[in-house]
């Protein structure tokens, strides 16, 4: 396996593999935000109601979410390498089916496909990075280079499915196909061919089945509640049996040999920080998300194109700026950069309440999405860098598949609630629908800042340690 150390300059093999990771990566999250613009295309071309509509996101991020643990655990037994390749593998096909069938079920069936391959690569991705690079300096400038693709693929995807849906919504899902080729040719030439020390034990099926069971049916429950009821029998069952899932989850982790989640790496509040961080940001983004293009097309009646461009002020800012990200997290510390971050998302929704019949771009639109710009280029990046420190090289895997895991199992529950919200609110006025379901991001932000402030002040009190306290103070220090 090719190594880094803290000051050493990266060569082109190095280079090159971090390129194609993060190519993947971007892949990866430009098809969890690549749909959206092509949402109502899709529903009118395929026939499908708002709630069903909901599934072609959900189904793949409950994919994608649902299975990353199996992912990180699968990458640390097997290979990263060897899981990183099939997994693409896998993902490029998927591509090509959704982007032939006819039938609305057969395309949620194909996204859930594609998230499921993406629950390999990505904790693979990730833990190549993290075994690879030196912590510090180096792990965070790759990091920043990694996430910045991430958080670039997701916040442009709306942007480029903008332009391919103008052509057919068809051309979303068929446009991966060709890069993901591409991807895996030069993953073959370029990353490492000697395997990398593998973890020990076997896999925990059974955790992988409750904790994957348990979010389909919590996400499948509240979408279905405002038709059943939030009270009534069905509803009521089902939130038991997701309740009930779980706690089969947790005893089969502490009891399993080899448990899918290793509980104790929970007891880090810098690496629990970082999960409930991503749950909030990714989550309310996606249902944001969501509403946003419910409220630019089918009442704004905007353009796809003309959609896409609303969002591009974030997309760029992200792109240019998450480069720069490992820098400043080695200068001011992760707590900080998330507190600006989590504040610039709370703010930006917080335009968006305003919502009208007749927005205006310069003092709504433009300004919320720079602030979500922002929230993003700062937040992702050092979420990231925050969720491994300190981690041994065996549990990278782990802790990139349990990060990964809150950010796509968070936006599955958090669309799923607003789309309860929105289909509930919409019946009289459509605008109060759109605020309402707003509402449910806004207040996830101020959530998230809360949550980051308490990081922020932990890791104050923890810097007069730095230099003598325990390794865990040191940690707590850094991020």
């Amino acid at each position: 396996m090719i190594h880094s150390s803290p000051d050493e300059r990266w060569d082109a093999r190095l280079w090159a593999a971090l390129t194609v990771l993060s190519a993947v990566v971007f892949l990866d999250a430009l098809d969890v935000s690549m749909v959206g613009v092509a949402l109502p295309s899709i529903q009118a071309d395929l026939g499908l109601s708002t709630s069903a509509l909901q599934w072609v996101v959900s189904g793949y991020v409950l994919g994608y979410g649902g299975l990353l643990l199996l992912g990180g655990r699968t990458a640390d037994l097997l290979g990263r390498r060897r899981v990183f390749l099939a997994a693409l593998a896998v993902f490029a096909v998927a591509s090509l089916l959704g982007g032939l069938v006819n039938d609305g079920t057969l395309l949620i069936a194909a996204r859930f496909v594609k998230g499921v391959s993406a629950a390999f690569t990505a904790p693979a991705a990730l833990s190549i990075i993290t075994t690879t690079f030196a912590e510090g300096p180096s792990r965070n400038r790759a990091l920043s280079v990694f996430t910045a693709a991430g958080a670039s693929g997701f916040s442009l995807g709306l942007v480029i499915s903008g332009f391919l849906t103008q052509l057919g919504w068809r051309w979303t899902f068929l446009m991966p196909v060709p890069v993901a080729v591409i991807a895996l040719v030069a993953a073959l030439r370029y990353l490492p061919r000697r395997e990398e020390e593998r973890a020990e034990g076997g896999h925990d099926l059974i955790g992988a089945i409750t904790i994957t069971a348990s979010m389909l049916l919590l996400v499948f429950t509240v979408v279905q509640a405002p038709e059943a009821g939030w009270g009534s029998v069905r509803t009521v069952g089902s939130l038991a049996g997701v309740v009930a899932l779980l706690a089969a989850f947790v005893v089969t982790e502490r009891r399993v040999r080899h448990p899918l989640v290793r509980l104790g790496i929970l007891r880090s509040g810098p690496i629990v920080r970082a999960n409930l961080g991503l749950v909030i940001l990714f989550g309310s983004y996606v249902g944001f998300q969501f509403v946003a293009m419910q409220y630019f097309q089918n009442f704004l009646h905007w353009s796809a194109l003309a959609t896409a461009l609303a969002f591009l002020p974030a997309g760029l800012l992200v792109a240019v700026t998450s480069t720069k990200m490992g820098d400043l997290a080695d200068r001011f510390g992760t707590a900080r950069l998330i507190v600006i971050g989590s504040a610039a998302l709370a703010g930006g929704y917080a335009f968006f309440l305003r919502v009208n019949a007749d927005p205006d771009l310069f003092t709504l639109v433009i300004p919320g999405m720079v602030l979500l710009g922002i929230a993003f280029a700062l937040s992702f990046p050092s979420l990231n860098i925050q969720a491994t420190n300190g981690v041994a090289d065996d549990e990278q895997g782990l802790a990139s598949g349990l990060l990964n895991t809150s950010g796509q199992v968070g936006g599955a529950v958090v669309l799923a609630v607003v789309t309860a919200v929105l289909t509930s609110n919409t019946s009289a006025d459509p605008l109060d629908g759109f605020r309402a379901a707003i509402t449910v991001s806004a207040i996830l932000g101020l959530t998230g800042l809360a949550i980051a402030l308490t990081g922020l002040r932990r890791a104050r009190a923890a810097v007069p340690a730095a230099d003598g306290g325990t390794p865990d103070d040191r940690v707590l220090e850094t991020v």
